[in-house]
């Protein structure tokens, strides 16, 4: 089955634009992309992760290896996973030691119930809304039981953005500023417990919309 428009569209964009990406974005989490907020955020993630026990936890949406390599750097057992084989190109120059591997938000490329923990940072951004609760649905399917989820994204009342040119370069890439609410709501809908949310108000030059942040955690015992 082919993938859907929304996926096909995305992966074309940053096949084109990975390696400038890259050097705008970089390659592990920084001070000059991320706030003190988010970067507290991934810290808490981390200790959360205290308890992987050996499991895996997953970067979702992992770009050029950005939060695998945050992740690794703590001594955990790290897949990072992407649509764009372009974009995985770059993460595994950048972070040779990483297992890094295609996927969608929709079709993660590991086993049920083997993920100890699971970031989506800024992943959904490109999913229309209809698709969240799918999305959710997958990543429960994913989790261990009580495993946590951390998801990050350009908050808006879901305002579709599309942009016709990144960094130079001719693409079609549209992005949606996801209303916080609805993305607990999809989240919830699909199973997972949503134990925190956070909004923060728009702080970098790069930023333009508040940045939201929402924790959930698997049910301790399967449903």
């Amino acid at each position: 089955m082919p993938d859907p428009e929304h996926v096909s569209t995305t992966r074309a964009a940053y096949d084109d634009t990975a390696d400038v990406y890259a050097q705008w974005v970089g390659t592990e989490i920084s001070s000059a992309i991320e706030g003190p907020i988010d970067r507290a955020l991934l810290g808490a993630f981390v200790e959360l992760m205290a308890h992987a026990d050996g499991r895996p936890v997953a970067d979702v949406g992992c770009g050029p290896g950005r939060v695998a390599a945050l992740l690794a750097a703590h001594g955990l057992d790290v897949i990072g996973v992407d649509a764009s084989p372009g974009m995985l190109a770059v993460a595994r120059r950048a972070h040779p030691g990483i297992r890094f591997e295609l996927g969608l938000l929709t079709d993660l490329p590991v086993p049920d119930g083997s993920l100890a923990g699971a970031v989506c940072w800024y992943s959904i951004i490109h999913t229309p809304a209809e698709h969240l609760g799918t999305v959710g649905a997958e990543l429960l399917r994913a989790l261990a039981p009580g495993a946590h989820l951390l998801v990050a994204f350009q908050a808006g009342n879901g305002e579709r953005v599309h942009r016709s040119e990144v960094h130079g370069r001719p693409v079609s890439l549209t992005s949606y500023r996801h209303a916080p609410d609805e993305v607990a709501g999809c989240l919830a809908g699909a199973g997972l417990q949503v134990l925190a949310r956070a909004v923060r108000e728009a702080e970098s030059a790069h930023e333009s919309t508040p940045q939201a942040f929402i924790l959930a955690r698997s049910p301790t015992v399967p449903a």
